[in-house]
């Protein structure tokens, strides 16, 4: 698995355009905090048992016509629920995984608030709110 700051991740997808760009955050999250504008959604955890996804690498290989080599990108709140989604879809055969690292909302700062240090939003990524 290859890791990218939010900024690399932003130019890999422009160099890009055959990579899937996956959010693997709950359902609340991707809708309400927001996401990249285009990415595809695919909860890792979800309310209300928050268990794991059973049929998390069902739905990504359907989105890459099951194409174990195509690029997959996955993002989440801060760059650690992708690793483990990352992990999974490397043993399940993907090939090339890439985390963004920080994720959507970025490391806590020093008062335990997202949204400050770095992340997505913070380095001015294009994001919107469903």
């Amino acid at each position: 698995m290859r890791h990218l700051t939010p900024i690399e991740a932003q130019a890999f997808l422009k160099e890009t355009p055959d990579a899937l760009f996956v959010d693997v955050r709950s359902e609340i999250e991707y809708l309400f905090v927001g996401h990249p504008p285009g990415i595809e959604h695919i909860s890792w955890t979800d309310f209300p048992d928050w268990e794991i996804n059973a049929d998390f690498v069902h739905h990504v290989k359907r989105l890459t016509a099951g194409r174990l080599d195509r690029p997959v990108m996955l993002l989440c709140r801060s760059g650690y629920r992708s690793v483990d989604a990352g992990n999974v879809l490397e043993a399940a055969g993907f090939t090339d995984i890439l985390n963004v690292l920080h994720g959507f909302e970025g490391d806590r700062d020093e008062h335990h608030h997202r949204n400050t240090k770095n992340g997505w939003r913070v380095d001015g990524l294009p994001w919107e709110q469903s």
